[in-house]
């Protein structure tokens, strides 16, 4: 791959315009790379649930913003640091979206959503490098080139976020343990350019995975500290990364160390080679892509396995103490109880300050049993899900309204029984 993108640097013309459109890959890069995945992942949760716009309202604000943002992207003649950044904040959020609205709306499970936009992925980057002979960012000078980059960039975000959700929701690792394991696997494989592995590959393989880098970054400085987080919350963990996106965007206006160079007219760019690689490009990729499917397979089947016999047990126990009465489809749900019930005293009380409090401990619990829960009964979990979603969106409101918050937490109690 990168001999081709090599190739094809030295082949434009002397005095055409070379000026390109994205950004040098530095420590910057990454930097506000992880920035905009964790603005990603908490603004979304913001305007979705504290602003109570609800996942269709946010996609639709989000997708409009987006737009606006490519049009500002590719109108552009060269890279600009708050236009492109502008870009992959608004991109990550409504990356995230999109895999949001097939696993909360459309209830389509995590497992397929990370199959569909893998495959996605692989199908774009197949056409790319099947017109343009090269998947390396660095060779962005042309809007086709672009399109097939943005198009990535969207599917990375969608990818991330499905398989970094399946990882810590659906097989119950939890967003510490998930982070550590994408931390270090981002570890290894800039190990591994370093040893010679294609830059390409090495670049879109850690770029997807900083998407639930991010994401649990964000976690932990927003959950309360009595769930292992600096109690931050949303709004603010996205307020300071957003100010730290912003200040260092405008480091980087004014300092230009981001800058991919132009050659100058009448001149070849030549850039310093690294050694030849001793493994062909191709080869490289379909190794590591084996490797991943075999490792992350694996890795499922095994969590998945647990988590069903855990679940086969605690429904036998369950049929076993019922005796002649019929257990529930999800088992003793007294602890969602007592939290709903603790959370809707408090808004009978008019004090909806203690329920916002009380709710997170509902929605940490919920979230730390989906893995043992969905398995029991699929279906009964989503419709307590969307339930509690729909307290969530209620009593985290920005100004949480104490009739709407009680109707939504007696029809939740309703669907526990």
């Amino acid at each position: 791959m990168d001999t081709i993108d090599n190739q094809s640097r030295i082949s434009f013309k002397a005095g055409e315009q070379l000026l390109s459109k994205v950004p040098e890959i530095t420590l910057y890069f990454w930097t506000i790379k992880v920035l905009c995945t964790t603005v990603g992942e908490t603004a979304s949760d913001f305007l979705n649930v504290n602003l109570n716009f609800g996942l269709t309202g946010t996609s639709i604000v989000m997708g409009i913003l987006l737009l606006i943002a490519l049009f500002f992207q590719f109108r552009a003649k060269r890279y600009i640091p708050g236009i492109y950044w502008i870009t992959v904040v608004l991109i990550s959020i409504f990356g995230t979206l999109v895999t949001d609205n097939l696993s909360d709306a459309m209830h389509v499970p995590l497992e397929l959503s990370t199959i569909a936009f893998s495959i996605l992925l692989a199908i774009t980057f197949a056409i790319w490098y099947g017109k343009e002979k090269t998947l390396s960012i660095h060779s962005i000078f042309t809007r086709q080139r672009e399109a097939f980059y943005w198009l990535a960039i969207l599917f990375t975000f969608a990818l991330g976020t499905a398989s970094g959700d399946l990882m810590a929701e659906g097989l119950g690792l939890g967003y510490l343990t998930t982070g550590v394991i994408v931390f270090a696997t981002v570890a290894f494989f800039a190990l591994a350019w370093k040893m010679g592995l294609d830059s390409v590959l090495a670049f879109w393989i850690i770029y997807i995975m900083t998407r639930p880098l991010g994401a649990s970054m964000g976690d932990f400085l927003s959950q309360p500290q009595k769930y292992g987080g600096l109690d931050l919350g949303a709004t603010v963990t996205t307020f300071i990364f957003t100010g730290a996106i912003l200040t260092t965007v405008l480091f980087l206006s004014i300092t230009k160390k981001d800058l991919i160079a132009k050659p100058s007219v009448g001149e070849v760019e030549i850039k310093p080679q690294r050694k030849p690689q001793r493994i062909p490009a191709i080869w490289q990729t379909a190794t590591v892509i084996c490797l991943l499917l075999v490792v992350s397979g694996s890795g499922y089947y095994w969590c998945h396995s647990a988590l069903q016999a855990k679940a086969n047990i605690l429904s036998q126990a369950d049929n076993s103490s019922g005796q002649a009465t019929k257990a529930p489809p999800l088992g003793d749900l007294t602890v969602f109880k007592t939290i709903t019930q603790d959370t809707l005293d408090f808004v009978n009380a008019n004090n909806l300050s203690g329920a916002k409090t009380q709710v997170n401990d509902l929605e940490y619990e919920w979230d730390n049993s989906e893995a043992r829960l969905k398995p029991m009964n699929p279906t009964k979990w989503t419709e307590i899900d969307t339930a509690i979603d729909q307290v969530l969106r209620q009593v985290r409101a920005v100004n949480p309204n104490a009739a709407t918050c009680k109707s939504s937490l007696e029809a939740l109690l309703a669907k526990l029984k």
